[in-house]
């Protein structure tokens, strides 16, 4: 098996996310011995935005080939994240919330594995994913309540993650959650050890299903 291991969080150290992140790997590692994984840091090692030039190497090009070295080196980093994503059989994602959705450095991930032909396609009847059979299990932490209540609607992060796998093709989206991490020490407290109290299941589940 193959794990894709995907950070986020800008916090080093201190980050819930990364915490929880390598605690999923670690039960992936506990339950499949035998598993490679690829460890991503997109805070150390940030994926460049997406532009039009960059946006060519995957999608139909306009004007002129591309020559420029740095452009081609993008591309070839586009053609690298795809074939990590699509090599991988499980993703673990540490997806923290900033301001309502996921970290600017996680996008820029998002939007260079999002390939045309490769991770899904255009039909006449719409877009078709063609990442299925994948799992995708994020580290999901908040510093707010945002699974229930009056901030529910706000949450245009794990809904926002759900939706973009699915439309890869990927049904298979479970969250290991953390909220309420800036309501003081307390919940703090409470709340990682219960999200860490469902690392276990949320592995199995992915890996059986």
């Amino acid at each position: 098996m193959n794990i894709l291991h995907l950070d986020s969080s800008i916090l080093g150290a201190d980050s819930t996310s990364r915490l929880l992140s390598a605690a999923i790997v670690e039960e992936l590692l506990r339950q499949r011995p035998n598993a490679q994984v690829v460890h991503r840091d997109l805070v150390r090692e940030p994926v460049s935005h997406l532009t039009g030039a960059i946006a060519a190497g995957f999608r139909a090009p306009a004007g002129e080939p591309v020559t420029d070295p740095a452009t081609l080196a993008e591309h070839a980093t586009s053609a690298r994240l795809a074939d990590e994503f699509l090599a991988s059989e499980v993703i673990v994602i540490g997806a923290p919330m900033y301001n309502f959705s996921v970290a600017s450095q996680l996008k820029t991930w998002i939007d260079r594995v999002a390939q045309p032909g490769r991770t899904f396609r255009y039909t006449a009847d719409g877009p078709v994913g063609l990442s299925g059979g994948r799992r995708v299990i994020v580290a999901s932490t908040r510093g707010g309540m945002y699974s229930a209540g009056a901030a529910a609607g706000m949450d245009f992060q794990e809904s926002y993650l759900q939706a973009f796998f699915g439309f890869l093709g990927i049904a298979n989206v479970g969250f290991v959650r953390a909220e309420r991490l800036t309501k003081g020490a307390e919940l703090r407290e409470i709340s990682i050890d219960a999200a860490r109290a469902t690392v276990r299941d949320a592995v199995t589940r992915a890996l059986m299903s």
